[in-house]
């Protein structure tokens, strides 16, 4: 069998690690590689590491350099075909890894797989939680991206293997050579994303150069979503500064001007709620509109690079952009 490396990046993840870990101590698939970098953290985080990590490699930064810096770190440090990437707040169902391998290497064109991920209160059993985290990324014609399902109580209607636009990167399995194939720069996760939004901006990314991702429904994990749109208003400013940077990060670099004409009001509407929000409620936000200005050339240069390599017509990628989830039973993109 392949082997998967499992990436995790902590900070201040402490309270949650030991579950994390010891889910991935009960998984049924073997050879797992685990990589962790720790950003900097105050807490315990540190010492549960290294009383609980064993075999595993283990980096610590002398700062927080996010989680996309993090994530690439461990990539870089790794030597499995497959990858999966793990946020600490996730508890695996002893399966999960075998069903992940299992879907991806069905079609040697999926490049990532996403599982059924459910809501997890650190408080109660993961397997009590049947409410739904995510099943999948999908994009809406304003370009946000959203969880398929998130927040439905899980009765079975995402139980069918198929095609998605993209994985969450909560826990997430991406092949090695897909990872090569879309980095920018060296860069598999985008850098100037810091944190939020860039599991979204590679699952574009991927779609653009012909990759697929797969939903693995008997693949089964437990996460702590502490970021909704519903819990905006509560969130930390660091949080929606990189969220209102990110958004517009994105689209900088992935759309054509020709998709973008096609979604010129659903977009021009969500902008303009989101420079409201900005403007009306929080005005510290404005900054990160202006960091996006600021970060223009790098931004042009990275859209050069991903539009000459891209693969996939716009035409085979408009049926992703819906209003309500999406999916396909047949891939629409072709085999690589």
């Amino acid at each position: 069998m392949p082997t998967v490396s499992v990436l995790i990046t902590t900070y201040n993840s402490a309270r949650f690690l030991k579950s994390c870990l010891d889910s991935l101590k009960a998984q049924t698939y073997r050879p797992l590689e685990l990589i962790v970098v720790d950003n900097a953290s105050t807490d315990s985080t540190r010492q549960v590491l290294e009383k609980l990590a064993e075999g595993g490699k283990l980096i610590f930064n002398d700062a927080n350099l996010g989680f996309a810096a993090g994530q690439n770190q461990a990539v870089r440090a790794s030597g499995g075909e497959w990858l999966l990437s793990l946020n600490p707040d996730v508890v695996l169902d002893p399966d999960f890894v075998w069903e992940m391998v299992a879907a991806g290497e069905l079609d040697p064109a999926v490049g990532s797989v996403s599982g059924k991920l459910l809501r997890w209160s650190p408080d109660k059993e993961p397997q009590l939680t049947g409410i739904i985290d995510s099943t999948g990324i999908y994009f809406t014609p304003s370009l946000r991206h959203l969880d398929r399902g998130a927040e439905q109580s899980d009765r079975g209607q995402y139980d069918r293997l198929e095609y998605v636009f993209g994985a969450s990167g909560a826990a997430a399995l991406y092949r090695r050579a897909m990872i090569e194939d879309v980095a920018v720069e060296g860069e598999f996760f985008d850098q100037q994303f810091f944190a939020y939004r860039e599991d979204a901006d590679l699952a574009w990314r991927a779609q653009l150069m012909a990759w697929k991702c797969i939903y693995a429904p008997k693949a089964v994990a437990w996460h702590v979503r502490r970021v909704t749109p519903e819990r905006r208003n509560h969130l930390p400013l660091e949080i929606n500064w990189h969220s209102v940077k990110n958004r517009f990060l994105m689209r900088a670099k992935n759309i054509s001007w020709r998709l973008y004409g096609r979604f010129f009001l659903p977009v021009t509407w969500r902008d303009a709620q989101v420079v409201g929000y900005c403007l009306l409620v929080d005005r510290r936000l404005l900054s990160a509109l202006g960091a996006v200005w600021k970060a223009r050339k790098e931004l042009g240069r990275k859209r050069q690079l991903i539009q000459a390599r891209r693969r996939v017509p716009d035409k085979e990628l408009l049926g992703w952009f819906s209003v309500e989830p999406k999916s396909m039973l047949d891939g629409p993109l072709p085999a690589k």
